[in-house]
Parts: C-alpha cells; structure tokens; sequence
C-alpha cells in the first residue's frame, strides 16, 4: 500500500453488526479513492484480521474505542490521531509516531513503544503496565493519571512532561526531566537514576536525592536501591 503524505485528509467508512459492535472499519484517503487499511471484527468484537499497519501514514486518524489489540504499527505515523480508550494490548508500535495525538484512558499494557515519539501526545488515564519505552522522545507529553507500574522506561525524554498523579510501581526509571516536569502527586516505587536538565546542566539523581527532587515537587516516590533489570515482563 502507498504511503499517504501528511497534507493529505484521512477518510473513515465503518460497518457494524446488528448487535452494535463494529463490523469492519476502512481506512482510505479523504477521496475515498485509495484504501490503506481494513479491520475486521466479529459480532462478538473479536478481530478477524487487519490491524497490520506498519510504515502507513494514518495520522489524523479517529480510532477512538477500537480494539486494537496485538496490533502492528511499526514505524507507523499516527500524528494527530485520535485512540481515545482504543485497545493496543500488547501491540507493537515501535518506531511509531505519535505527536500530538491523543490516547486518553487507552489501554497500553504490554505494548512495544521502544523508538516511538510521543511528543505533545496525551495519554491522561492511560494503561502502560508492563510497557516497554526504550529511546522514547515524550517531551511535552501529558501523563496526568496514567498507570505505568512495572513499566520500563530508558532513556526517555520526559522535559516538559505532566506525570501528575501518575502511578508507578517498581519502574526502570532512566528518565530525562526538567524543572518543567509536573510530577505533584506522582507516586510509588522507582529505580533510578534520573538525568535532570537545568540551569547548571545536566547532572544524574538518584536514591534519597531523587526522592528529594519529587517530593518538593509535590510527588512522593521511593527509590528502590540496586540496580532493576530492565528486560521486558
């Protein structure tokens, strides 16, 4: 399938089942003239086939509530995108990028976003548990709410980022913050050290120095001691 450039629309025609549960849902560009993916489910909501969108350029895109679940979004471009509560359970999207777009209260758990961008992106109330986010730029993203226990998180740029209330637990925690980084309310278990970019520049915190850095911030983490093996559960 043809990639489609950024300027232009992304078009949507979805089927249902007499039950209410979507049939199928197409992907083509705004004139309707050029397919670039097809989903499939049951009348029960099980995926028949499709969800294979590595390297397609679907953003913009309303996906909102949609189970996409073991889905491949490899490389994919999904800037603006609306996954609103959609499902990626254990889906592979590394690479992929997400800028901009918003998956509030969607279901991450177990996903690949090593490589991803997540810049701007809005994931309040999101389940990442057991996600893996290795080499992620998510400068500026908002995670307000958002469940990342047993999560892995290596070099990943959170400067700018909202983790307010957000709940960690037992976390590889090899972060980029900055003193605009919200974190009042962040809470749970951590293993550092964390990079923080500042006026006097970078320098690397960890144990009770971190837990320091959080909790005048308004969080409350604990900094486990030893180091935590960052393989995917």
């Amino acid at each position: 399938m043809s990639e489609v450039s950024q300027r232009e629309p992304v078009g949507e025609a979805r089927r249902w089942h007499p039950n209410g549960t979507l049939a199928s849902l197409r992907i083509t560009t705004g004139d309707d003239h050029r397919l670039l993916a097809e989903f499939e489910w049951t009348e029960a909501g099980e995926r028949i086939r499709g969800h294979d969108a590595v390297g397609l350029d679907l953003s913009g895109v309303d996906l909102t509530g949609v189970n996409l679940s073991e889905g491949w979004f490899t490389d994919a471009k999904l800037v603006g995108a609306r996954l609103v509560e959609a499902d990626l359970y254990r889906s592979d999207a590394q690479g992929a990028d997400f800028s901009g777009s918003d998956l509030s209260r969607a279901s991450l758990v177990r996903a690949n976003l090593d490589g991803a961008v997540l810049r701007g992106a809005v994931l309040d109330g999101a389940d990442l548990v057991k996600a893996s986010l290795c080499e992620v730029d998510a400068s500026g993203v908002s995670l307000r709410g958002a469940r990342l226990m047993g999560a892995s998180l290596l070099d990943v740029d959170l400067r700018g980022a909202d983790l307010a209330y957000a709940v960690l637990r037992e976390n590889s925690f090899k972060v980029t913050l900055d003193r605009a980084t919200r974190v009042e309310g962040l809470s749970g278990t951590v293993f550092g050290p964390v990079r923080v970019v500042g006026p006097e520049g970078v320098r690397e915190v960890g144990g009770a120095e971190l837990e320091e850095w959080v909790g005048i911030r308004g969080g409350g983490i604990q900094v486990r001691r030893g180091r935590r093996d960052a393989a995917r559960g």
